[in-house]
C-alpha cells in the first residue's frame, strides 16, 4: 500500500510554518510516500514566490499545486519555470507559462498530479475542466502508475460532477479553495478517492484565513479594507489516501487536522 497526504490551501506564513515544523513527524508517522499541497495563498495569502515554493519543498513537500491567484506574486510568471516539481492549473491557456502536470515517485512508483480550475463561481479565463481532465488523462497515460486531480473551484456540485466523471479513471479528485473541509471523504464505486475539499492548512481563528474584523466589516458596510493573514489557532488541513499500487485505487480516504 502507498500513502499520500494533500495538503489543503497553504495560508501565509501560519500555514508555511506549521508545515516546517509538523509534517517531517506526520511524514514518520503516517509512512507517507507522497505529499502534494497547495500553495495559491501561500504568500501573504495570495499567490506564490520562488522562495516561499523553494522553502515548501525543503520543508518535505513533494509537489505544489496551484489555482486562481496563481499569478498574484509579481514576477512568479518568470519564476514558475525554474521549479519542477510545481504546476499551474492545466485549463489554463496553453499560452501561459509553467507546467500544467507534475510527475514524482517513490519506491519505483510513478504518480501524476495536475489541477483543474472549476468555472461556476470563479473569475479567471480556463478551459472546461472536464475537458482538460480528459485530455490531460489521456497525455499522461503511459507516463504515470497513478493520477491524482486536484479541482480548484467554488461549487460543490461541480466538484461532485467531475468526481463521478473521473470515477474509475484516477486514483483521486480532491476538491480545494474554499478554505473549508468537507465531512464527505468517500471512495467511490470504480475505486476513486473523492472529497469536495480538503481545507485550509493556516490560522481558524479567522475567516478563511484573514482577520476576522475587517471582513465582517466589509461585509456590514461594502466599503474596501485590507485584509492581512490571521495568526490564531493554526492547523494543518489535509487529506490521507491509502492507494493500491497495482490497480491504483484508493482503498482508503480521510481528513487529517494537525494543530499547532
Amino acid at each position: 500500500m502507498l500513502n499520500l497526504l494533500f495538503i489543503g490551501d497553504v495560508v501565509g506564513r501560519p500555514g508555511r510554518d506549521i508545515i516546517a515544523d509538523r509534517l517531517p513527524r506526520i511524514r514518520q508517522e503516517h509512512a507517507l510516500d507522497f505529499v502534494i499541497a497547495n500553495g495559491e495563498n501561500a504568500a501573504a495569502g495570495a499567490g506564490i514566490t520562488g522562495s516561499i515554493a523553494r522553502s515548501l519543498l525543503e520543508s518535505r513537500v513533494d509537489a505544489i499545486t496551484l489555482g486562481d491567484h496563481v499569478w498574484d506574486q509579481r514576477g512568479w510568471e518568470n519564476e514558475i519555470t525554474q521549479i519542477d516539481r510545481v504546476c499551474r492549473p492545466a485549463n489554463l491557456p496553453r499560452t501561459c507559462p509553467g507546467w500544467d502536470h507534475v510527475i514524482v515517485q517513490a519506491r519505483g512508483f510513478r504518480l501524476a498530479v495536475f489541477t483543474v480550475l472549476g468555472r461556476t463561481f470563479m473569475n479567471l479565463k480556463a478551459e472546461c475542466p472536464f475537458l482538460a481532465a480528459d485530455r490531460m488523462i489521456a497525455q499522461l497515460r503511459g507516463q504515470a502508475d497513478a493520477i491524482i486531480v486536484e479541482m480548484h473551484g467554488e461549487a460543490t456540485s461541480e466538484k461532485q460532477a467531475l468526481g463521478w466523471h473521473l470515477d474509475g479513471k484516477v486514483t483521486a479528485v480532491i476538491g480545494t479553495h474554499t478554505h473549508v473541509p468537507t465531512a464527505d471523504a468517500r471512495v467511490l464505486p470504480k475505486g476513486t478517492g473523492f472529497i469536495c475539499d480538503a481545507g485550509m492548512t493556516g490560522p481558524y481563528e479567522s475567516v478563511l484565513g484573514r482577520d476576522i474584523r475587517p471582513v465582517v466589516d466589509k461585509f456590514l458596510d461594502g466599503m474596501p479594507r485590507r485584509f492581512e493573514v490571521a495568526t490564531g489557532d493554526v492547523r494543518l488541513s489535509g487529506v490521507l489516501l491509502a492507494i493500491e499500487p497495482g490497480m491504483a485505487r484508493t482503498e482508503r480516504i480521510e481528513l487529517l487536522t494537525v494543530r499547532a
